[in-house]
């Protein structure tokens, strides 16, 4: 950070943005104080009604960071302690700052955050375990952590990344109202500029860790002053207009199929010996993946997308139903069939930090799959972990280095480049890339384009950025509650989708473009059904604003849709006349 002075006003929204590398994330730490070795703040000072927050000592610091000034982190799932559900984590923090409060009070107070940003049945995951917690369930339980002492101050870094589109706009909405009933004085820090124009009074554009550009967002979008900024306006994924061109879907044989698979999780209910929950994951799961294919499975947290994950990659087994993979049913191969089998499917992570061992170097991390399964001769193996490297854009002179100090990008790499070893025919990508600012993200699926054309891959996207599944994806399946609701190819679904839940997913898209899904009409509210008691009839009826008398008693079957999509939905025909009307 070099010269960097602003003020902060209460009621007022700062917007920062910047791409990896420009200092968003080192700002936000220095102005609690909470910037580690080796970086230290060598001048300048952070006022806080007069006080300098950089010259406390640790005692007055307690009464300030986590009390009046709130921070919420990019990255939620180191920040809780694993051992202790997150509940009364959060019940002791707020009790260490307000001591006044008994833990009762305490308890009921947290439970109305967990519920105000929208988290199912927050009295059953009160008591539950960071572990238990998808990405974007860990994300808003920060923001709970950040919102329970109502603070005076609040820095959000980058804490919309891992969301999906509706629960981003929730929390965004969320975080307006903060401001609007306490006056609270917040910095937005984002790498996209379509959600930092959606909340932020003032946007100030950061580029290697100096102030570059500061205007009112509208300003900034329609006439940019700075050429960084206008290079940020020109990357920015375009959704809705006449001259996208969306990937089109290619008949070809199908790699892998899932018929009618169901997962169910049985969890030990709070306070009882043998009574358990049983958590519906997944629900009459059926999709066919073709070769060489691009296909998107979207939908909220909580929806079924990483139990999903796991069973297309095998780690764990299907209650009932079928998963075959070139023909063969993976649950009748013996372990060394499988074993075999696995090398062909790899599955990439979403969090690029915990997914890779720390204590291990970059070409060890790459070389373990090869010594694994023990395909590679062990003199070859040296050649072939520094071809994945090259190909995948690593720098040959990490190869004996730790993963330490590497950025997200970098990480995610090492990832791609150790699935790589192993010549795959499918790679899983769960969330891989919602870690990554806009620009990572560009760079990385101009490097999966390469991949593909030069091996052949077929990739299965699951992510919740709307933007980047629109870029990439040839089919794209929604999912709510475990099961897919609709299945279309690109064009169809972002500009003729049949199901209401698709609508509401299109509405919080944030984006420059002409929006054609107004959140106003299809933006949801209040939260999903658990689980755990999914209601009867049709799951999506109790948010549908369209909801018939038949959707209360019968669940809707599957029918088929023009260009060969389908949707689940009794309005379905309704849906299909109206949009043809709109259109």
């Amino acid at each position: 950070m070099n010269d960097v002075s602003f003020d902060l006003q209460s009621g007022n929204v700062l917007g920062v943005i910047g791409e990896a590398g420009s200092g968003k994330t080192v700002l936000a730490r220095a102005l609690i104080n909470g910037l580690s070795d080796p970086l230290k703040i060598s001048n300048g000072a952070v006022l806080f009604h007069g006080s300098d927050v950089l010259r406390l000592s640790d005692a007055e610091l307690t009464g300030i960071r986590g009390n009046r000034i709130g921070y919420i982190g990019s990255n939620p799932t180191g920040a809780l302690d694993p051992t202790v559900p997150i509940g009364n984590q959060i019940v002791e923090k707020l009790r260490s700052v307000r001591p006044e409060l008994s833990k009762t009070k305490a308890t009921e107070h947290v439970l109305d955050v967990l519920s105000a940003v929208r988290i199912p049945s927050p009295e059953v995951r009160f008591h539950e375990f960071p572990f238990q917690f998808s990405g974007g369930m860990m994300q808003r339980v920060m923001i709970v952590d950040a919102l329970v002492t109502n603070p005076e101050v609040l820095i959000a870094d980058n804490i919309t990344q891992a969301l999906d589109v509706t629960v981003a706009a929730q929390i965004i909405r969320l975080i307006k109202e903060l401001r609007d009933q306490f006056s609270t004085a917040i910095l937005f820090i984002s790498s996209s500029l379509p959600v930092v124009e959606t909340i932020a009074d003032e946007v100030m554009v950061l580029q290697a860790g100096r102030i570059v550009e500061t205007a009112e967002p509208k300003n900034l979008i329609s006439s940019p002053q700075h050429g960084y900024t206008k290079s940020i306006l020109e990357r920015l994924p375009r959704i809705w207009g006449e001259d996208i061109e969306p990937p089109r879907a290619q008949v070809a044989p199908t790699l892998m199929s899932v018929t009618d698979v169901y997962r169910t999780y049985h969890v030990r209910k709070k306070g009882s010996f043998s009574g358990t929950n049983a958590v519906q994951a997944v629900r009459g799961m059926s999709i066919d993946i073709r070769q060489g294919e691009n296909i998107g499975i979207v939908g909220e947290s909580g929806c079924g997308k990483s139990t999903l994950t796991r069973l297309l990659a095998w780690l764990e087994e299907p209650d009932n139903g079928a998963i075959t993979f070139e023909g063969k049913d993976l649950s009748q191969l013996s372990r060394q069939e499988l074993t075999k089998m696995r090398q062909s499917f790899q599955l990439l992570l979403q969090d690029p930090y915990s997914s890779l061992p720390s204590r291990m170097s970059v070409g060890r991390i790459i070389a373990e799959p090869l010594l694994i399964h023990g395909t590679c001769p062990k003199a070859e193996i040296k050649d072939r972990v520094r071809a994945a490297m090259t190909e995948v854009g690593l720098d040959a002179a990490i190869e004996n280095e730790l993963t330490v100090g590497l950025g997200a990008g970098d990480r995610q790499r090492i990832n791609i480049a150790r699935a790589l070893v192993l010549e795959p025919k499918l790679m899983i990508l769960d969330e891989t890339l919602s870690a990554l600012d806009q620009i990572e993200q560009s760079k990385l699926f101009e490097l999966f384009d390469k991949l593909q054309k030069s091996h052949g891959f077929t990739y299965i996207f699951i992510s919740h950025d709307m933007a980047l599944v629109r870029k990439v994806c040839h089919r794209i399946a929604v999912m709510y509650l475990g099961r897919v609701v609709e299945l279309a190819d690109n064009q169809t679904l972002f500009e003729n989708p049949s199901h209401p839940y698709s609508r509401a997913l299109l509405s919080a898209v944030p984006t420059l473009d002409d929006h054609p899904f107004k959140s106003q009409e299809y933006l949801l509210e209040g939260e999903p059904p658990s689980p755990v008691h999914i209601p009867p009839g049709c799951s999506y009826r109790t948010r549908c604003p369209r909801a018939l008398e038949i959707c209360k008693t019968v669940d809707p079957s599957a029918t088929e849709l023009p260009g060969g999509g389908q949707v689940s939905c009794h309005l379905a025909d309704d849906n299909q006349r109206s949009s043809a009307a709109a259109g």
